[in-house]
């Protein structure tokens, strides 16, 4: 399965890609198995589908001639997940809390600060390309990722911070926190089923919405003002709470990414690209709620 990610192509955990079920080069939706790989076993969302770990020399042992199950040994955990999200999501706070401290935005210093925030985003969007086309997750390319991002979050929200409304970076941190623990416990209890359909949905979503954006930065830097608009007044309200949804729907994604790594044995270093997906997830959600709750405290 490809990205569930909005913003970066990263290969998550499926059951169609390549090293056990996991980071493929070449997505396989709904095809056979290709070459010798044993995991790779067809649609990640097909009704019934086989354990693409069943040959997984880190799963269980009960299938074979009747013997014991033994204890799993090297393979993901929730607890791995939490862990590595943990270091990640922290790592992106601590650098956030130092830029805001250390990068002043007051008018004497704001061009400075966000040549430096721009700086670390496309450090930041590097680093994630690269861990995206790496056949194993790399600790140290998603904690850099996680650094940079961290940076730019810090200039971006101590400038909203000071020009737009106090307090409302808080709100946006409550809101993100929010949307984290309604969709989880939504997952939990069923109420958000992810199959094929729901996943072609989002990622045609995701795809209209970020070519609407980009065309509206174009319109803005080449046309000046705010471009098409879609990011002030009535249609920055629309398209933020699209973000936010969107945002969501990949949360979901990723839940199901997880969920798959943990049921069918996956290596426990996959339990980084599990935080490295959700760090992105979040930082995607957080900056959307930024922005619309910027709109509306402006329009206040």
């Amino acid at each position: 399965m490809r990205s569930s990610n909005p913003v970066f192509s990263r290969r998550g955990f499926s059951r169609d890609n390549g090293y056990a079920g996991f980071n493929a080069q070449q997505p396989q939706a709904g095809g056979p198995a290709v070459g010798t790989n044993p995991y790779a076993t067809g649609n990640p969302y097909a009704e019934g589908a086989a354990n693409p770990y069943a040959t997984n020399p880190y799963a269980p042992q009960d299938t074979q001639l009747g013997a014991p199950q033994q204890a799993r040994g090297n393979v993901m955990t929730i607890d791995d997940v939490v862990s590595r999200t943990a270091m990640t999501l922290g790592t992106v706070v601590v650098t956030a809390v130092l830029s805001w401290l250390l990068l002043p935005v007051d008018p004497a210093n704001l061009g400075k600060s966000y040549g430096i925030a721009i700086g670390a985003a496309l450090v930041a969007l590097v680093l994630s390309l690269v861990q995206s086309f790496k056949r194993k997750p790399s600790p140290a390319l998603i904690l850099g990722y996680a650094a940079f991002e961290g940076v730019f979050l810090g200039v971006i929200s101590a400038a909203v911070s000071t020009y737009i409304a106090d307090g409302v970076v808080i709100q946006a941190v409550l809101g993100t926190m929010a949307v984290f623990a309604g969709v989880l416990v939504a997952y939990k209890l069923g109420w958000i089923r992810v199959n094929r359909r729901f996943y072609g949905f989002v990622m045609a979503a995701a795809m209209g919405f970020l070519l609407l954006m980009v065309a509206n930065l174009l319109f803005s830097v080449f046309a000046g003002g705010d471009g098409l608009g879609f990011r002030s007044g009535g249609l920055g309200i629309l398209f933020g709470v699209i973000g936010v949804i969107l945002g969501a729907c990949f949360l979901a994604l990723d839940f199901k990414q997880v969920e798959d790594g943990v049921n069918y044995g996956a290596p426990r270093e996959e339990a980084w690209l599990a935080a490295f997906g959700l760090t992105m997830t979040l930082v995607w959600i957080y900056l959307e709620m930024l922005r619309l709750l910027s709109i509306l405290q402006g329009d206040d």
